[in-house]
């Protein structure tokens, strides 16, 4: 099967092994997709016949680093394969803080991988805001966003400063305030409606003619899609009129 071009961002989930052959390496990269409510997680197997890559995955690379691999993936040609990404080009976005393999058991290294968490969270979050304020810079003075561990504000390794206009920054309060809002099911007990707000949308519903509202949305839809289109309005607003039932 033809290697598939690919660029692929992620943590180094473990040392890196040697290889068969001089010259070699393999090693595993976790990668995650997020989305709002779900967060998937994969762990690709890759390889390096470059010398120099190996000998820096080797000798320089640690668990935790993020790196940015480049190359080829094989898929397998039986469903018990093993999927594979050839590294042509290795890039380090992130390096992990060293870890003491000598830590005595006292909560050092649970410190340490907090630390760890928390670093590859703050650079996780300046990257996303760097990209969020390249996106469209406007006209206006710039806003400073500063990112760091707690009382390190400053420059330093894990200290991130990121300026965004004025108009990018309401549009990230919008994003806050929209993140901040539950469904009524998630609403915590001491958070309560305003009593107007909840009049002003019950009458808003009830002026909501739902009979007309079908007709005109299946009226307008395709005879082929009306089946679909109505299962999709009864999961919203309950049973509404099958589409032989309204108006030609």
């Amino acid at each position: 099967m033809d290697a598939i071009p690919l660029a692929l961002d992620g943590y180094l989930a473990a040392d890196p092994e040697p290889g068969d052959r001089d010259g070699t390496a393999s090693w595993r990269l976790t990668c995650s997709a997020g989305t709002d409510h779900l967060v998937e997680e994969a762990v690709i197997p890759c390889t390096t016949m470059e010398p120099d890559i190996a000998h820096a995955m080797l000798t320089e690379r640690q668990p935790g680093d993020l790196l940015r691999v480049i190359g080829h993936l094989t898929l397998p040609d039986t469903a018990d394969g093993v999927i594979r990404l050839h590294a042509d080009t290795l890039e380090v976005l992130w390096e992990a803080p060293l870890l003491d393999p000598d830590a005595d058991v006292d909560g050092t290294d649970t410190a340490t991988a907090t630390d760890a968490d928390r670093n590859r969270a703050i650079a996780a979050l300046a990257e996303a805001l760097t990209g969020f304020g390249q996106a469209a810079p406007g006209p206006g003075q710039s806003i400073r966003i500063h990112i760091s561990p707690t009382g390190a504000l400053g420059s330093g390794e894990h200290c991130h400063s990121v300026d965004i206009s004025p108009a990018m920054a309401h549009r990230l309060a919008d994003y806050v305030d929209a993140m901040n809002c539950y469904l009524d099911s998630e609403r915590p007990d001491s958070v309560a409606l305003d009593p107007e707000t909840i009049a002003d949308l019950t009458e808003l519903f009830e002026d909501i003619d739902l009979i007309g509202l079908t007709n005109a949305v299946l009226n307008a839809t395709r005879p082929e899609h009306r089946a679909a289109v109505t299962q999709a309005m009864d999961d919203m607003f309950g049973d509404v009129p099958a589409p032989e039932e309204t108006d030609p």
